[in-house]
Formats: C-alpha cells, structure tokens, sequence
C-alpha cells in the first residue's frame, strides 16, 4: 500500500525587500571653534600665551547611530521635533552631505551611487527653482537632466501639471508662483522620470488642507503603483491616514519606529462625554471633580480622565433633564506618542 504523500510545508511569507537601510548612521557638525586658553584657564590658575593661537573645534552632533529600514512598496513617515535630525538623515540619504559613521543604503547599494540616483525622486524642504521659468518649461528641464526620452517627457508633462493642480497656472513664471504653488511644482518634478522611490522632506509645508488632500491622495497612488515613499512632516494628521510605518527621531535618535497601530497604546486616555440643553448644576459637579468641561453654543463637552467611570456625571445629568449626546473613549493619539517621546530625557 502506497505511502499518503504529506502536504508541504507552507513556507513563511517573505518580508519586502529593504529599499532603505541605515547601519549605525552618526552625523556630527563642526560649527566653530573654541579657545584652547578659554578652556585652559578654567582649571589653570595663571594665564598661558602658548595656547592663544590655538582652537579646537566646536562640534554639534545632529545624528548618532541611527539604525532602520524602509521596505518596498510602503509609506514611511518620520517624525521629530524641528532640530531631531530628519534634514540630516534625508540629506545623508540622498548624496548631499556624507556621515561621520556609519552607512546608508538605497536599493542595495551604498550612497552615493549614481545608478542609483536615477531610481529616486526627491523634494528638499525649501527647493529653489529657476524662476523665471515657467511650469511646464521647468519641467521640461527637469526631465531632460533625468534623461527622459523627449516623447515621453511631452506625453508626462502635461499629465503631471494636471495632477498636481497647475495646469491654469502653466504660462505663469515661478517667481509669480505662491509657496503652497511651488511646492506643488516641486512634487512634480520630483516624480518627473518615474521613480521606484520618492523622498520628500516635508511636501505637506505651506499647503492648504485641499492640497494637503491633493498630496496625500497623490503618495497614496505612488503606494499603489508599488512605489516605496519616505517623508517627514509635522502634521501628524496626515501621517496617521497614509503611513504604513513611522520612525519617531528626538536629538538624533531613533526613538521608536514600526506600525501605528502597534505602537499606540490601546489603553482608554480619557473619556468625553457630550451633552444638551445641559443644566448649570451639571457643570457644577465636573468643577468639583476637577475635570474639563467647555460649553460651546447649547453643547457642554467634558472630558474624564482614562480610569474615571462616566456613570457618575451621566446619571447627573439625565436625572436633572440633560441629554446624552455621546460618550467616546480616547485611546493614544500619534499627537500623544510624539510629545510623550520628544520630552523624554
């Protein structure tokens, strides 16, 4: 009797390959100099001439060993209060300036590395443009330098100015254009050659929220191509509704990093509790308790911290003819994760 074949194992899916990969990534600034004899004659007690011609460096160090991954095919914000590094890691990340320590990697090949460059897309965080252009004769600059063939770059163009809002604005030159206009341009030619990956430091700055939708919409449909996005912001709004992954950076270090739903906490934070035609004995009692309660127009929002029972003020205020309008539970807003960790010591 033949042997029952056995079912093969299934193999464990495979991780996205690594688009991005920083090693111990430091990053130190030599931003003047400082006396030897200023700094000899606060243990010495008599002064030294030998030492007034020379100095030594003053040194900021704006990354220390930075370590992370950004996988094909996803969005990836980071985060961190202005000054934490993320310029720095950017800039490192894309040729600009070079780290003290360290490595970077694009597609995996360590920076810089030209063949690389052509599969990146980049919009700094305060571009410069040749104003006098126009739009469409920027682009067609910017395609070229990219090596676009001329009849796909004609094809582009205009799809592009479309895309990002400027099509009424193509014979206006750049220096007529407004900050939220040029950052939209900016976009543009940072997606001019097709990139497999797309860096942007800060795109949302200086949009309006319908440009701001326009942009989020558009990193979205660079994720479904199957392009891979890293950029960083501070409107942590935007990062919650279209990254997959953020890193959290404070005074250089990678605080935390992964997915949002893992790193929030579940835990309920506080309770809001809204009511109607609300009776002044009702805000009365949430004085006494100590907790927050703003009335705006006919509807009274209080705000009950995370282990407090809403039992207690809804029973006031149905019993003295309030009405329920809802009782929310709030759990750990990204907004809280990014205070939390950039007031840690």
């Amino acid at each position: 009797m033949a042997d029952k074949k056995s079912k093969p194992e299934a193999k464990p899916e495979a991780k996205p390959e690594a688009v991005i990969r920083a090693t111990g990534l430091c990053k130190t600034f030599v931003v003047g100099f400082i006396p030897v004899a200023k700094l000899a004659r606060r243990d010495a007690r008599e002064v030294r001439p030998e030492l007034d011609q020379k100095v030594l460096p003053r040194q900021v160090e704006a990354v220390r060993q930075l370590s992370f991954e950004v996988r094909a095919g996803e969005i990836f914000g980071l985060l961190g209060p202005n000054g934490s590094g993320k310029t720095t890691t950017i800039k490192m990340m894309m040729g600009l300036i070079f780290p003290t320590a360290g490595k970077i990697e694009l597609f995996g090949e360590t920076v810089p590395n030209v063949a690389v460059k052509r599969r990146v897309g980049y919009l700094p965080e305060n571009p410069t443009f040749y104003d006098y252009l126009r739009a469409d004769e920027f682009l067609e600059l910017s395609a070229r330098l990219c090596g676009v063939d001329k009849k796909i770059r004609r094809a582009r163009i205009p799809r592009l100015l479309e895309r990002v809002g400027l099509t009424e604005a193509l014979n206006r030159p750049l220096r007529k254009f407004s900050k939220g206009m040029l950052q939209r341009i900016g976009l543009a030619q940072a997606l001019i050659h097709d990139p497999d990956l797309v860096v942007l430091d800060e795109p949302l700055s200086g949009l309006d929220p319908l440009g701001r939708k326009d942009v989020r919409d558009l990193i979205s449909e660079l994720r479904s191509q199957g392009k891979t996005v890293i950029f960083s912001s501070h409107i942590l709004s935007d990062v919650e509704m279209i990254c997959d992954r953020v890193g959290i950076v404070v005074r250089g270090e990678l605080r935390d990093i992964g997915k949002l739903d893992e790193l929030l906490s579940a835990r309920v934070t506080e309770t809001e509790v809204v009511l109607e035609e609300t009776p002044a004995s009702v805000m009365d009692m949430a004085r006494e308790k100590g907790w927050s309660a703003l009335q705006k127009g006919d509807r009274l929002r209080i705000r009950l911290p995370g282990e407090t029972d809403p039992g207690e003020i809804l029973r006031k205020a149905l019993d003295d003819g309030a009405r329920v309008v809802s009782v929310v539970p709030l759990t750990e807003s990204l907004e809280d994760l990014f205070v939390r960790e950039a007031r840690k010591a």
